[in-house]
This record gives C-alpha cells, sequence and structure tokens, in this order.
C-alpha cells in the first residue's frame, strides 16, 4: 500500500504542496500519493482536519522509517528554506544554502540559526556554524536580535551576544548605543573580526541594527539603509518597517564626528529624556468603519535587564465626529519655550522668555467634509521615550497597523502618520484608509514649566506668534 501524505497550506501562503510532491517522489523505494487540501485528506482518511497551523502532515500508514526519512531530507534539502527566505540573498558556501550576506566586508546579516525542527526551513545551526569557522575562524561573533528564541551560546565558542527587542519593533534608544558601542569594540580588536547579526527572518531588526551601526561608522541614514536593502534583499526592500527606518533617522540625528569620519568613534548624544501628555487622537478620512480601538503603550526600563518590555498605559476607541461636535475647553494655546535658533544656538533670553505657540485649531468645519474619528482623552495620558500605538478592528484582535515614536523627537504638538508611515499595514487596514488619510496624535507642551492659555477668542495673538 503506498503512503498517504496530505500538504495543507492555510491562507495560500508558501504554496509548497507541488514542490514537496517532489521531494517526496526521491524517496528511496518510499512510493506516495498526495491530495492537496484538507477536504481530499478528510475524504480519504475519514478524518477530522484541524483548519490551525501552517503545515500539516496526516499519515494513515506511513512507517517510522518513511517519517525519518522525510525529516532527514527536508533537513538537507533547501526547498522549504528558499520558499521562506523569499526574496532576501542566498548563499552557497561549501555546498550549504544560506540564508545570508555581507552587508560589508565585516558585517554578515543572516537568518536564525537553528536546530531541530525548525532547522527544515531556517538555517541550519550545524551549517552556519561550519561555515563561519570554516572562513572566520576564531574571528567572529555573533549577535542575537531575537527575544522569542535563543540558542546554547557555545555553538559559536561563547562568542554570542544578546540584544533581544520585539519582532517587527523597534529597541530603546539606549540598546542602539550599547550594541554599536560593542560592535565597534569587536571590531576594533583585530581587522580579521567578522559582526555576525540575526533575528529571525534576518530582515527587519537585523536591517536596523546594521544600519544604525553603519551611521555609527560614518555613513548618512539613507545610504546606510540603501546599502542593507541592496545587499540584503533581491527587490531592494530591506527595511521596509516604517518606524524601523525612523529609528534609523533618530540615531543619525544624536551623533557627531567632531574629529572626522574613520577618525575614533563618534560623540553620541542622546536626547534628554521627555514627557509630553497625549491629549488626542485622531483618524482623518477613515472609510468602512465608524469606530477603531487602540492600545498605548511605553517601553518599560527594568534594572539590569536590557530587554524593555512594552507596557500598556493607556487603551480606548476612536468614534465619529459628528456635525455640531465642539469641545470649548479644548487647549489651543500654550506658553513654550524656545531650544534653539537658526543656528543651533540657544539664548539666555530664550530661556527666561516664554512665547505664545498655537496649536492647529483641527476642529473646524473641515473635519465634517471627511468621516474623522476621535479620542480626547479627559485626563492626558502622560508618555516619555520609547512609545508603541496599535490599532485594531476589534477590542479583542483584528489588528489594523501601529506606530513607534520617541516622545525625546516630537519637536511641536502635533504628530502626523500617513499611510505610508504605519507599520505592517496590511490589506483591511488599506481598505480603511481613504486618499486623504491621515492618524495625528496631539499632544500638550514638552517643557513641564510650561502652563497653558485659556482660550480667549477676542484677545490679539498677531504679535510674536510662532505657528506649529
Amino acid at each position: 500500500m503506498s503512503n498517504l501524505l496530505c500538504f495543507d497550506c492555510i491562507g495560500g501562503k508558501g504554496k509548497i504542496t507541488g514542490q514537496l510532491a517532489v521531494a517526496w517522489e526521491q524517496l528511496e523505494d518510499k512510493p506516495v500519493t498526495i491530495w492537496q487540501g484538507a477536504d481530499h485528506c478528510a475524504s480519504q482518511m475519514g478524518s477530522k482536519i484541524s483548519k490551525q497551523g501552517s503545515l500539516r502532515v496526516a499519515n494513515a500508514t506511513l512507517q517510522s522509517s518513511t517519517h525519518d526519512s522525510l525529516i532527514s531530507y527536508l533537513t538537507t534539502s533547501n526547498i522549504l528554506r528558499n520558499l521562506v527566505s523569499k526574496h532576501r540573498r542566498r548563499m552557497l558556501i561549501a555546498g550549504y544554502d544560506l540564508d545570508m550576506s555581507y552587508i560589508t566586508d565585516r558585517v554578515l546579516a543572516m537568518s536564525f540559526p537553528a536546530e531541530r525542527m525548525r532547522a527544515m526551513y531556517r538555517n541550519p545551526l550545524w551549517q552556519v556554524k561550519s561555515v563561519l569557522d570554516m572562513r572566520h575562524g576564531g574571528h567572529y561573533k555573533v549577535y542575537n536580535l531575537c527575544i522569542e528564541q535563543s540558542y546554547d551560546p557555545s555553538h559559536f565558542h561563547s562568542r554570542v551576544e544578546t540584544f533581544p527587542i520585539d519582532d517587527n519593533h523597534v529597541p530603546a534608544l539606549p540598546m542602539i548605543k550599547l550594541f554599536c558601542e560593542n560592535v565597534d569594540s569587536w571590531l576594533s580588536q583585530d581587522p580579521k573580526n567578522l559582526a555576525v547579526i540575526h533575528c529571525m527572518a534576518g530582515k527587519g531588526r537585523t536591517g536596523l541594527m546594521v544600519c544604525v551601526y553603519l551611521v555609527y561608522c560614518g555613513m548618512t541614514a539613507e545610504d546606510a539603509l540603501q546599502l542593507y536593502a541592496s545587499k540584503r534583499t533581491t527587490n531592494n526592500q530591506g527595511v521596509s518597517i516604517p518606524s524601523q527606518r525612523r529609528y534609523v533617522q533618530y540615531w543619525a540625528s544624536a551623533l557627531t564626528f567632531p574629529r572626522g569620519i574613520n577618525n575614533g568613534p563618534p560623540d553620541v548624544n542622546l536626547p534628554p529624556s521627555c514627557s509630553r501628555e497625549l491629549r488626542r487622537i485622531r483618524l482623518y478620512d477613515i472609510v468602512n468603519t465608524d469606530s477603531v480601538f487602540f492600545v498605548v503603550s511605553e517601553l518599560q526600563e527594568i534594572p539590569g535587564q536590557l530587554y524593555r518590555p512594552s507596557v500598556e498605559v493607556a487603551k480606548g476607541s476612536c468614534r465619529q465626529v459628528r456635525q455640531g461636535y465642539h469641545r470649548t475647553y479644548s487647549p489651543r494655546y500654550y506658553i513654550s519655550f524656545v531650544e534653539d535658533d537658526e543656528d543651533g544656538k540657544t539664548s539666555d533670553s530664550d530661556h527666561q522668555e516664554p512665547h505664545v505657540v498655537v496649536q492647529m485649531d483641527t476642529e473646524s468645519s473641515i473635519i465634517y467634509q471627511k468621516t474623522c474619528l476621535d479620542h480626547y482623552f479627559e485626563k492626558p495620558v502622560e508618555l516619555s521615550g520609547d512609545v508603541r500605538i496599535i490599532f485594531y478592528e476589534k477590542m479583542i484582535g483584528g489588528r489594523l497597523f501601529y506606530v513607534c515614536f520617541n516622545t525625546s523627537f516630537i519637536k511641536n504638538s502635533l504628530l502626523q502618520f500617513t499611510p505610508g508611515d504605519l507599520d505592517k499595514l496590511g490589506k483591511r487596514g488599506r481598505s480603511m484608509c481613504g486618499p486623504s488619510f491621515c492618524l495625528e496624535l496631539t499632544f500638550g507642551p514638552a517643557n513641564s514649566k510650561c502652563s497653558e492659555l485659556p482660550f480667549v477668542s477676542n484677545v490679539d495673538f498677531s504679535d510674536g506668534l510662532e505657528e506649529m
């Protein structure tokens, strides 16, 4: 009797059934019959197959030897790995086909070095170790950026550093500083030394940290992002998550090179922690829905721990703004302070003489021309440092998109994001974005000494106003 197998590819992702059929046909003296889809399996096996899971093998008469042959074949073949790696560049080294790329002569990016079942579709750890020992024996250090997976550092001669970052998200700025200093110290010890950097897929988090190090070495943020995209991918889509690209820009703005590029490490001037009060979340020109839920969280520092978990600080829903709605006590004017002049220098008088800053009045008739969802915080939410706001279609589940930012880089009281600025904006999220869609976050004053001025319509602010 022939062996009965089913490969069910949920959601149409991967389309691996046909290619895996070839793998099965190559098994020695193991005739197989393949059905594609759960319905075929149910009719042939009389079993009830769950709809969850990305790959399942249902076997009625498959002997243990055949199962072992399958695992062995898939582990040593590259069918699954090539499918999973998508547009990431691969290298053929010493007979191994690995998901890795040299970004520079001294920086290598790769996907996770996996063991056991995960090695079927990721880089097998033993192959990675073999290649690194052969090409860079005694001169490589591995940087693991995964929070979700680890391995025994002894596999790589205990030269492993861990900088854990949540998948598809950003690290805290102090972690970026420690990472760059660590990599620079390692590479400075010997001209032969190599930094091997990976996350799980070896693209987003890896690209972010590779790029911040390239900026640390003197490249501009855009040049670093472009170099990584061309070296790591075949479609020139390297660091594709907008917030990760935003943090590369943040990092670039914090560096100065007083001694010149290639003359020692730069000076790192991380901005001081700055608390901001989130007062309103508003979504302009949103369609196909009358409410959106959100969760606001911060990366919380834990003493003695490098990883900063995301901690929820507020949640709620944005509801439709209807005609006639007007919040008369919504603050519009603040006393604030000038940070610097056009030359980047701060004068003594700027610290002493406050001036009025006008917050844009968005509660005008224009918001009624498009569907607008709004949430006003009766008690402003104080935020500090690295912030993440996730938007959901439902109270539980159905994530639409999210944004990450750092409060120290908010230059005025308004942050605006177009669809191209949103992270993981999928098909459902795009269907809600009208042609003029914009996410707007309104904040209170940056300076703790600032006070609010009550709104008075007949006061003349024509002199000395700075419009945001």
